[in-house]
């Protein structure tokens, strides 16, 4: 992730991803095509991630983006790997609330 969307190492596509990659987020069509397009327009895009799990052939992350959006960004990925590879995606995307604005008085992350 950092990799690519960080640092903007296209080649990290050919080394972490493979297709058929199929895309479960509403704004992303299926295939690496489109990952490739997108990542170079990405100005001032930072990706922290805060926690990462897996479970079988499933890993997931908990992260503070900046760069997706106009304000700061939390976001859960959750890939699918096939042979060690990414080869299916899904993701939760909301604008972060500071922890003043929550019902809770917890962070988002």
């Amino acid at each position: 992730m950092r990799e690519l969307f960080v640092e903007k190492d296209l080649t990290a596509l050919d080394r972490y991803w493979a297709e058929p990659y199929v895309q479960h987020s509403p704004q992303m069509p299926d295939g690496l095509g489109t990952l490739r397009a997108a990542v170079p327009g990405l100005k001032g895009f930072s990706w922290e991630p805060k926690r990462t799990a897996a479970q079988g052939d499933l890993v997931f992350t908990h992260s503070l983006v900046h760069g997706w959006g106009p304000g700061p960004t939390v976001i859960v990925d959750i890939f699918r790997l096939e042979n060690g590879r990414i080869v299916e995606h899904w993701d939760v995307v909301q604008e972060l609330t500071p922890p003043e604005a929550t019902a809770s008085g917890n962070s988002m992350v």
